[in-house]
C-alpha cells in the first residue's frame, strides 16, 4: 500500500483588544480557559497573547480546512465575548515585548529563565506543518535535501511587515526577531543519522538543552512523532494560504522520499545559497528573486513558483491537492498577506489617518481575514 504522507496543522494567533487593538494587557486567563473548553485543539502559547490551533492527523485538505475554519471561527466568536480581536500573522503590529506577559507553564518559565531578553523578545507566529515520512530513520536526509526549498516557502507566507509599532521595510521580520534565540534558522548540513544523534547526545549531555524540542530550527524532525516539521512559514492570515504551504511541502517530502537525487551533494556554498535566499523571501516576499544554484542566476519568484509545481506534479496529483497547490501562482502574482497589510496601512495613511490610527485598521482587517473562512 502506497504511504499516504499524512500531515498536520499548527497555527498560531495573537489576540488584540477590540478596543484599542493593542497586545491586551489585562489577564486572559478567562478567555484561554473558554477557548480551551470550547474547542480541545486549542492550546496556550509562550505568551499570554498568543493561542495555538491544530489538525489531527489527516491525508484530507478537505478535512484539515473545515478543523481549521471551525477553529478559527470559534476564537473569534468567544474573542468578542471577552472583548479581544483573534488574528494571524508573524509578528503583532501594535505589540510592544517588554509589556508582554508569559503564560504561566514550566517549559515555558525554564525557556524564559534560560533566554532571558532574547526570549522575552520573541512576539512572533509560526505555521508549523507535520508530514509522516514512510521511513521515520531517513528524516535527517530528507530534511537536509529540503532546506533548499525553504525560501520559497517562507516568501509565500509572509504576513509581518509591522514589529513595534513600526513599518520595517520587510515582507516577514520573524525569522529576524526569531533569529535572536540559540539553535534557530537552518539545521546543520549533518552527515546522516549517527551524525544527528551525535549532535543529540552531545547537547543533552552537556546540559545545554533537555531534549530536541529545544532545537528551534525551521525544519526539524519531531520526537514524537514520525514526522518532519516545517517551522519557517509565517502564519498565514488566509485559511487558503495556510493549506498552500502545508500543501507544498507535504508535496516536497513526498518528492525527496521517492527521488533520493534531489538536492544529494549538498556543500556549505548550497547552505550559503539557502541562506542568502532565505533573507531574499524575508525582504522582499514574493516580489523578489530566489538564487538558483543550478544557474547561478537570480530567478523572479513566479517563475520560481512555476518551477516548484512543476517538479512536484506528480506528488500533488498522487496526494490530491493538485488546487491546494495551484493556488501559491496566485499568491505569487497577487501578493501575500504582508501586501495586503501594506495596502491597508497606506491607504489610512493616505486618508489623513495617523500611524496608530493605521495600524489599528491593519489590526482589524487581520482579525476580518483570519475569520473570514468556510469549512
Amino acid at each position: 500500500m502506497a504511504h499516504d504522507f499524512k500531515f498536520g496543522i499548527e497555527e498560531e494567533l495573537f489576540l488584540a483588544s477590540a478596543r484599542t487593538r493593542a497586545a491586551p494587557q489585562r489577564s486572559l486567563a478567562a478567555f484561554h480557559k473558554a477557548a480551551q473548553k470550547d474547542q480541545k485543539a486549542v492550546e496556550r502559547e509562550l505568551l499570554q497573547n498568543q493561542v495555538e490551533i491544530c489538525t489531527a492527523p489527516s491525508a484530507s485538505f478537505q478535512e484539515a480546512r473545515s478543523t481549521l475554519a471551525k477553529l478559527r471561527t470559534s476564537l473569534a466568536q468567544v474573542g468578542r465575548k471577552h472583548g479581544l480581536l483573534v488574528f494571524a500573522a508573524g509578528t503583532h503590529p501594535t505589540a510592544l515585548w517588554p509589556e508582554q506577559k508569559e503564560t504561566e507553564k514550566t517549559r515555558y518559565e525554564d525557556m524564559m529563565d534560560d533566554l532571558q531578553i532574547v526570549g522575552r523578545r520573541s512576539v512572533v507566529c509560526g505555521l508549523h506543518v507535520h508530514v509522516e515520512v514512510p521511513r521515520p530513520g531517513a528524516r535527517i536526509d530528507l530534511m537536509r535535501r529540503l532546506m533548499p526549498f525553504l525560501p520559497v516557502l517562507l516568501a509565500l507566507s509572509t504576513s509581518l511587515p509591522f514589529w513595534e509599532k513600526r513599518r520595517t521595510g520587510l515582507a516577514g521580520y520573524r525569522m529576524r526577531a526569531y533569529a535572536e534565540l540559540p539553535r534557530t534558522g537552518l539545521p546543520e548540513l549533518f552527515d546522516d543519522a549517527a551524525d544527528y544523534d551525535r549532535y543529540v547526545e552531545g547537547m543533552t549531555k552537556a546540559g545545554v538543552v533537555k531534549d530536541p524540542t529545544y532545537f528551534w530550527w525551521q525544519i526539524r524532525p519531531s520526537i514524537r512523532f514520525p514526522t518532519l516539521e516545517l517551522r519557517v512559514a509565517d502564519s498565514c492570515t488566509r485559511l487558503d494560504d495556510t493549506l498552500t504551504v502545508a500543501a507544498l511541502y507535504r508535496c516536497l517530502v513526498r518528492l525527496v522520499d521517492r527521488r533520493p537525487d534531489i538536492h544529494a551533494k549538498l556543500t556549505g556554498a548550497s547552505r550559503g545559497f539557502v541562506m542568502e535566499n532565505l533573507w531574499r523571501a524575508e525582504r522582499e516576499g514574493v516580489h523578489g528573486t530566489l538564487i538558483d544554484e543550478a544557474t547561478l542566476t537570480a530567478i523572479p519568484m513566479p517563475k520560481v513558483v512555476d518551477m516548484l509545481l512543476e517538479l512536484i506534479a506528480e506528488d500533488a496529483s498522487a496526494l490530491g491537492c493538485e488546487a491546494e497547490c495551484a493556488r501559491a501562482r496566485r499568491i505569487a502574482q497577487e501578493g501575500s498577506s504582508a501586501d495586503a497589510q501594506i495596502a491597508v496601512y497606506e491607504a489610512a495613511l493616505k486618508s489623513a489617518q495617523s500611524n496608530r490610527q493605521a495600524l489599528s485598521r491593519v489590526v482589524d482587517w487581520l482579525a476580518e481575514e483570519t475569520a473570514a473562512c468556510t469549512a
